[in-house]
Protein backbone atom coordinates (compact mmCIF):
# COMPACT_ATOMS: atom_id res chain seq x y z
CA UNK A 1 0.00 0.00 0.00
CA UNK A 2 1.45 3.39 -0.95
CA UNK A 3 1.76 6.20 1.59
CA UNK A 4 -0.99 8.15 -0.13
CA UNK A 5 -3.41 5.20 -0.05
CA UNK A 6 -2.50 4.46 3.59
CA UNK A 7 -3.24 8.08 4.58
CA UNK A 8 -6.59 7.98 2.78
CA UNK A 9 -7.46 4.68 4.43
CA UNK A 10 -6.56 5.97 7.93
CA UNK A 11 -8.36 9.23 7.31
CA UNK A 12 -11.55 7.44 6.22
CA UNK A 13 -11.31 4.88 9.03
CA UNK A 14 -10.85 7.51 11.71
CA UNK A 15 -13.60 9.68 10.35
CA UNK A 16 -15.96 6.71 10.38
CA UNK A 17 -14.83 5.72 13.88
CA UNK A 18 -13.21 2.54 12.61
CA UNK A 19 -9.84 3.12 14.25
CA UNK A 20 -9.18 2.75 17.94
CA UNK A 21 -6.82 5.65 18.31
CA UNK A 22 -7.57 8.74 20.39
CA UNK A 23 -8.94 10.65 17.42
CA UNK A 24 -12.11 8.57 17.26
CA UNK A 25 -12.56 9.16 20.99
CA UNK A 26 -12.29 12.94 20.47
CA UNK A 27 -14.65 12.77 17.53
CA UNK A 28 -17.19 10.88 19.64
CA UNK A 29 -16.79 13.42 22.46
CA UNK A 30 -17.44 16.27 20.03
CA UNK A 31 -20.58 14.58 18.71
CA UNK A 32 -21.78 13.94 22.29
CA UNK A 33 -21.14 17.59 23.24
CA UNK A 34 -23.11 18.78 20.21
CA UNK A 35 -25.94 16.43 21.16
CA UNK A 36 -25.86 17.69 24.78
CA UNK A 37 -25.97 21.31 23.57
CA UNK A 38 -28.98 20.53 21.36
CA UNK A 39 -30.73 18.84 24.29
CA UNK A 40 -29.98 21.77 26.60
CA UNK A 41 -31.27 24.24 24.01
CA UNK A 42 -34.44 22.19 23.54
CA UNK A 43 -34.94 22.08 27.33
CA UNK A 44 -34.46 25.85 27.58
CA UNK A 45 -36.98 26.43 24.77
CA UNK A 46 -39.49 24.13 26.50
CA UNK A 47 -39.16 26.02 29.79
CA UNK A 48 -39.40 29.41 28.10
CA UNK A 49 -42.49 28.46 26.12
CA UNK A 50 -44.13 26.90 29.17
CA UNK A 51 -43.44 30.00 31.25
CA UNK A 52 -44.57 32.32 28.45
CA UNK A 53 -47.86 30.44 28.19
CA UNK A 54 -48.31 30.58 31.97
CA UNK A 55 -47.69 34.33 32.03
CA UNK A 56 -50.08 35.01 29.17
CA UNK A 57 -52.69 32.91 30.99
CA UNK A 58 -52.12 34.91 34.19
CA UNK A 59 -52.56 38.08 32.15
CA UNK A 60 -55.88 36.82 30.77
CA UNK A 61 -57.32 34.91 33.73
CA UNK A 62 -56.35 36.83 36.88
CA UNK A 63 -56.60 40.34 38.20
CA UNK A 64 -53.58 42.57 38.73
CA UNK A 65 -53.43 42.01 42.50
CA UNK A 66 -53.28 38.21 42.21
CA UNK A 67 -50.84 38.27 39.28
CA UNK A 68 -48.54 40.62 41.19
CA UNK A 69 -48.61 38.39 44.29
CA UNK A 70 -47.83 35.22 42.32
CA UNK A 71 -45.05 36.71 40.20
CA UNK A 72 -43.35 38.53 43.09
CA UNK A 73 -43.03 35.19 44.86
CA UNK A 74 -41.43 33.73 41.72
CA UNK A 75 -38.71 36.40 41.90
CA UNK A 76 -37.24 34.61 44.93
CA UNK A 77 -36.24 31.61 42.79
CA UNK A 78 -34.09 33.69 40.42
CA UNK A 79 -32.75 35.80 43.28
CA UNK A 80 -31.61 32.69 45.17
CA UNK A 81 -30.25 31.00 42.04
CA UNK A 82 -27.99 34.02 41.45
CA UNK A 83 -26.93 33.96 45.13
CA UNK A 84 -27.85 37.62 45.41
CA UNK A 85 -27.58 37.68 49.22
CA UNK A 86 -23.87 36.88 48.81
CA UNK A 87 -23.42 39.48 46.07
CA UNK A 88 -25.20 42.16 48.12
CA UNK A 89 -23.44 41.46 51.40
CA UNK A 90 -20.88 44.25 50.85
CA UNK A 91 -23.68 46.79 50.30
CA UNK A 92 -25.89 46.08 53.33
CA UNK A 93 -26.59 49.37 55.09
CA UNK A 94 -25.00 51.40 52.30
CA UNK A 95 -27.49 52.15 49.51
CA UNK A 96 -25.19 54.73 47.94
CA UNK A 97 -22.47 52.12 47.48
CA UNK A 98 -25.02 49.71 46.01
CA UNK A 99 -26.29 52.37 43.62
CA UNK A 100 -22.72 52.94 42.45
CA UNK A 101 -22.41 49.19 41.87
CA UNK A 102 -25.58 49.24 39.74
CA UNK A 103 -24.19 52.12 37.70
CA UNK A 104 -20.71 50.66 37.26
CA UNK A 105 -21.46 46.96 36.89
CA UNK A 106 -24.95 46.81 35.40
CA UNK A 107 -24.86 50.14 33.54
CA UNK A 108 -28.06 51.30 35.25
CA UNK A 109 -29.01 54.95 35.54
CA UNK A 110 -30.06 55.64 39.12
CA UNK A 111 -31.34 58.72 40.93
CA UNK A 112 -31.56 58.62 44.73
CA UNK A 113 -33.67 61.19 46.55
CA UNK A 114 -32.19 60.76 50.02
CA UNK A 115 -34.68 63.07 51.70
CA UNK A 116 -37.72 61.19 50.34
CA UNK A 117 -35.87 57.82 50.43
CA UNK A 118 -36.98 57.09 46.86
CA UNK A 119 -34.80 55.54 44.18
CA UNK A 120 -35.56 55.77 40.47
CA UNK A 121 -33.68 53.02 38.67
CA UNK A 122 -33.44 52.69 34.89
CA UNK A 123 -32.01 49.43 33.53
CA UNK A 124 -30.72 51.48 30.58
CA UNK A 125 -31.40 48.77 27.99
CA UNK A 126 -33.83 48.67 25.10
CA UNK A 127 -34.79 45.03 25.73
CA UNK A 128 -36.15 42.94 28.59
CA UNK A 129 -33.29 41.24 30.44
CA UNK A 130 -35.38 38.42 31.90
CA UNK A 131 -33.97 34.97 31.02
CA UNK A 132 -37.33 33.29 31.56
CA UNK A 133 -38.98 34.08 28.23
CA UNK A 134 -37.98 33.50 24.64
CA UNK A 135 -37.64 37.07 23.44
CA UNK A 136 -37.41 35.97 19.81
CA UNK A 137 -41.07 34.89 19.98
CA UNK A 138 -42.16 38.39 20.90
CA UNK A 139 -44.12 37.39 24.00
CA UNK A 140 -45.18 40.62 25.66
CA UNK A 141 -46.68 39.86 29.04
CA UNK A 142 -46.85 42.69 31.53
CA UNK A 143 -47.24 40.07 34.28
CA UNK A 144 -43.50 39.44 33.96
CA UNK A 145 -42.89 42.93 35.33
CA UNK A 146 -44.27 41.89 38.72
CA UNK A 147 -41.42 39.41 38.99
CA UNK A 148 -39.00 42.28 38.32
CA UNK A 149 -40.69 44.27 41.07
CA UNK A 150 -40.18 41.36 43.43
CA UNK A 151 -36.53 41.01 42.44
CA UNK A 152 -35.92 44.74 42.99
CA UNK A 153 -37.68 44.55 46.36
CA UNK A 154 -35.51 41.62 47.44
CA UNK A 155 -32.30 43.41 46.39
CA UNK A 156 -33.06 46.76 47.94
CA UNK A 157 -34.57 45.21 51.10
CA UNK A 158 -31.33 43.28 51.62
CA UNK A 159 -29.31 46.50 51.19
CA UNK A 160 -31.68 48.60 53.33
CA UNK A 161 -32.06 45.97 56.03
CA UNK A 162 -35.87 46.21 56.02
CA UNK A 163 -38.79 45.67 53.62
CA UNK A 164 -39.11 48.12 50.74
CA UNK A 165 -41.68 48.68 48.00
CA UNK A 166 -40.74 48.53 44.32
CA UNK A 167 -42.93 49.34 41.33
CA UNK A 168 -42.18 49.07 37.65
CA UNK A 169 -42.96 52.50 36.24
CA UNK A 170 -41.81 51.82 32.68
CA UNK A 171 -41.51 48.49 30.87
CA UNK A 172 -40.57 47.03 27.52
CA UNK A 173 -43.48 44.59 27.92
CA UNK A 174 -45.87 47.47 28.45
CA UNK A 175 -44.76 49.25 25.29
CA UNK A 176 -42.15 51.59 26.78
CA UNK A 177 -38.61 51.93 25.47
CA UNK A 178 -36.92 50.68 28.67
CA UNK A 179 -37.57 49.19 32.11
CA UNK A 180 -37.56 51.54 35.08
CA UNK A 181 -38.40 51.10 38.75
CA UNK A 182 -39.36 53.26 41.67
CA UNK A 183 -38.13 51.90 44.98
CA UNK A 184 -39.41 53.37 48.25
CA UNK A 185 -36.90 52.64 50.99
CA UNK A 186 -39.00 53.98 53.86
Amino acid sequence: MTNNNRRNFLKKACTAGGCFCGFSFFSAQKLQAESDNDAEEAQKKLMQEWISTLMLSLDEQTDEKLSRLIMKKCARVHYDQLKMDDILQDYVGNPKKFIQFLKDSWNWKVIFDEQEQIILADENKNYCVCPMVDHTKGVKSSVLCYCSEGFAELMFAKVAGHPVEARVISSIHRGDDRCQYQIKLS
